[in-house]
């Protein structure tokens, strides 16, 4: 029998509307480069977003299917540790690390996440 995983769907959306929060405020509470703060504005927007539109509680309209939600943080995951080589701010210690924490924290949350869980 498989062990019914922590983080609920509800709690998903909770922790997705609250690292969007997060990711948002950052660029500017730490000074980001304009490369990395226009990633982490598009990141948040597009977390929002998505979580806005997720079969989930907290969203505003269910469009999105609750792995599919998964399967595009796990997406923005694999690419997010490149991204301060690929857009030139890799010398930024704190952008560069919040592009680590976020995968680290992605990959985590998908581990401990519920897909099949009903809502």
């Amino acid at each position: 029998m498989r062990r019914p995983k922590p983080i609920s769907p509800k709690a998903h959306g909770v922790l997705d509307y609250a690292t969007s929060a997060a990711v948002a405020a950052a660029p500017r509470a730490m000074h980001f480069p304009k490369p990395a703060r226009m990633l982490f504005q598009s990141l948040a927007a597009g977390y929002t977003g998505l979580s806005a539109v997720t079969d989930y509680p907290l969203s505003v309209k269910r469009v999105a299917p609750f792995k599919v939600h998964g399967a595009t943080e796990l997406a923005i995951a694999a690419v997010l540790p490149v991204l301060p080589w690929a857009l030139g701010f890799a010398e930024h210690r704190a952008a560069r690390n919040l592009c680590f924490g976020l995968t680290g924290l992605t990959l985590v949350v998908a581990a401990l996440t519920d897909w099949d869980r009903n809502q």
